[in-house]
């Protein structure tokens, strides 16, 4: 079966074939994927992924593609990519906004309109969906913190609104992580009124400070392990003597021990060797053991 073919038959947005994965992830890393599809709306993301189902069919649903990890032998399924799912509504501290939408875009838009809560998120280079999928976060806050409740799209393709309580939210997890097969639609969040002076003197602050402290100017994928309790991970990796270690094109910053960078050329191997590597030699030294924040797809 030609499933590019049989995609474009259901008419349910635009479907590219044969993708390049480092094309859609910060790491620049990656295989080929199957196919992308853009869903154009809930309809037809039922109709996709029924036919994924009946045809037995891998599939992922990507965000920005900023915390992921995908094989240099690609992915041998479908990626699913919503960002048609872009719809934004504010009223006073209530957002309701689309899984597709860009993280970034979204706090400075409500910064400028002093709005106070999603200052943390002005780093983070996700979509919706993708920061309440792995509970993105910074500076002691998260989407925990701020989002009331979303709709999702069930394994029984039913639409349902799951609550904050629901979400099992913590450090860098929530229930849609543990169950990847409940797609978000969309996302309520709740802010609080603030001075927008304040709120935009916070993030120039915390950008400079990023820009200091971070590597941005080459590929990464942010954090690459979570911080152990009272600890930080990128201490650690600086005690085992790994800041500016190389393996192939990926290397560990010197600027922050817990980002691993693509120097130029780097495979998914290359940067999942030395996250092994590090994981080993933190637990002999120090008896922990560091989990992955990033995720690595199969």
């Amino acid at each position: 079966m030609n499933i590019v073919k049989e995609l474009k038959k259901l008419k349910i947005g635009k479907v590219v074939s044969e993708v390049e994965l480092k094309d859609y992830t910060t790491y620049k890393v990656g295989g080929k994927a199957l196919a992308l599809v853009y869903p154009d709306d809930i309809s037809s993301l039922k109709k996709l992924i029924t036919f994924i189902k009946d045809n037995n069919v891998k599939y992922k649903v990507l965000g920005n593609g900023s915390n992921v990890i995908f094989d240099d032998e690609g992915y041998d399924g479908i990626i699913i990519k919503l960002t048609k799912f872009n719809h934004l509504d504010i009223d006073d501290v209530k957002i309701v906004v689309g899984a597709g939408y860009n993280l970034v875009k979204l706090a400075y838009k409500v910064i400028n309109l002093g709005l106070a809560g999603l200052e943390f998120a002005c780093g983070i280079p996700g979509s919706i969906g993708g920061a309440v999928f792995m509970n993105a976060g910074a500076y002691k806050s998260d989407m925990g913190y701020i989002v009331s409740d979303i709709k999702v799209l069930t394994p029984s393709l039913e639409i349902k609104t799951l609550y904050n309580k629901d979400l099992n939210f913590h450090y860098r997890t929530s229930f849609l992580k543990e169950h990847p097969e409940f797609i978000c639609l969309e996302a309520t969040i709740i802010l609080r009124h603030g001075d927008i002076k304040l709120l935009k003197e916070i993030i120039e602050d915390r950008k400079q400070r990023r820009l200091l402290t971070q590597p941005l100017e080459y590929p990464s994928a942010g954090s690459v392990f979570r911080n152990p309790s009272d600890d930080y991970a990128g201490r650690l990796i600086e005690d085992i003597g790994y800041k500016g270690h190389i393996i192939g094109g990926a290397m560990v910053s010197e600027k922050h021990a817990n980002f691993i960078i693509n120097k130029g050329g780097a495979t998914s191997s290359d940067i999942k060797k030395l996250i092994a590597e590090i994981q080993s030699k933190v637990k002999k030294k120090f008896d922990v053991d560091l989990i992955l924040e990033q995720e690595i797809v199969e």
